[in-house]
């Protein structure tokens, strides 16, 4: 298997691709993510596109895997909270509902974009009472996640069901980054 560049500087990113026994070490990207003309569930493949491209100019010879993971409820996406109250209002809009985490997942090399795709899985909210948000906003858990919640924590307490890819919500689409890994080695590049 081929060693990769992650372009990312999440623990969670890192966690996954050494379960998997991917090769890699990571570099953190300085992509600027500007969602400007693009529709929310655009962002994501398109960001992971950016951050693999910004850390393959820096180091050409090698492969990057760029990763970027957006919460969309009715249209509206759902960053990484600026703020506890923020982290509250995003909890309250995903409680008891339905919503969509999209994972944009690219490979790189020498500056060109190899591979790309996305992972699309919808996520149900339990109704939880507004004191149990606040206690899990008290955690402090939420405030580096996208859409304030981090499922494989505390935050799976907040979860009814997930249909699709259970590690898409963690933010590093399985099934979908080993594919493209896979086809990297069919097409010999």
């Amino acid at each position: 298997m081929k060693s990769f560049i992650l372009a990312s500087a999440s623990p969670r990113r890192s966690d996954i691709l050494t379960q998997l026994k991917v090769p890699f070490r990571v570099e953190k990207s300085n992509f600027v993510e500007d969602g400007e003309g693009l529709k929310p569930k655009e962002r994501p493949q398109k960001f992971a596109e950016g951050k693999a491209l910004e850390v393959s100019k820096r180091f050409p010879n090698e492969y990057v895997l760029g990763f970027d993971t957006l919460v969309i409820m009715d249209s509206k996406a759902l960053g990484k909270p600026k703020d506890p109250s923020e982290a509250l209002s995003m909890l309250k809009l995903l409680n008891g509902s339905r919503h969509k985490v999209i994972s944009g997942v690219a490979i790189a090399h020498n500056g060109k974009i190899l591979e790309s795709s996305k992972e699309i899985t919808d996520v149900i909210f339990r109704h939880n009472t507004e004191q149990a948000l606040q206690e899990y906003v008290n955690s402090g858990e939420p405030m580096d996640k996208a859409g304030a919640y981090a499922i494989q924590g505390i935050g799976a307490r907040l979860v009814k069901a997930v249909n699709g890819c259970f590690y898409n919500v963690v933010g590093l689409p399985v099934a979908k980054t080993l594919d493209l890994i896979d086809h990297l080695g069919e097409s010999n590049v």
